[in-house]
This record gives C-alpha cells, sequence and structure tokens, in this order.
C-alpha cells in the first residue's frame, strides 16, 4: 500500500465518519463500548468467570 492509497483511505475514512448524524455517532461508540469484553475476561480468559459464578452460586445456597 502506497502512501497515496493510504491517504486516500483514512479521508475516506474521516468524511464517512463526519458524514454521520450525531445521534449515530453517539450510539455507535455505545454499543462499541457493549461488545467489549470484561476486564477480567480480556487479561485472564474464563478462569475469573469460573470462580466468580462459583463463589456467586455457593453464596445463594
Amino acid at each position: 500500500m502506497n502512501s497515496n492509497e493510504y491517504v486516500k483511505y483514512i479521508t475516506q475514512t474521516v468524511v464517512k465518519y463526519i458524514d454521520q448524524p450525531k445521534d449515530e455517532r453517539k450510539k455507535n461508540r455505545e454499543d462499541k463500548k457493549e461488545e467489549k469484553a470484561s476486564v477480567l475476561f480480556r487479561w485472564f480468559g474464563i478462569i475469573p468467570y469460573i470462580f466468580y459464578y462459583g463463589m456467586k452460586r455457593s453464596g445463594k445456597k
């Protein structure tokens, strides 16, 4: 990818972002935040979830 193609891609991306209504941009940001996995899962995998739900389940008994 040469520099002209890169500049063209960046320009198209910025223009597409600016052309969106403000409400739609805000909604897209909120959707991305909701899609992210929690910090424990991203850093340590599924092991913390197993312990968390095990402790949560044992507390209800």
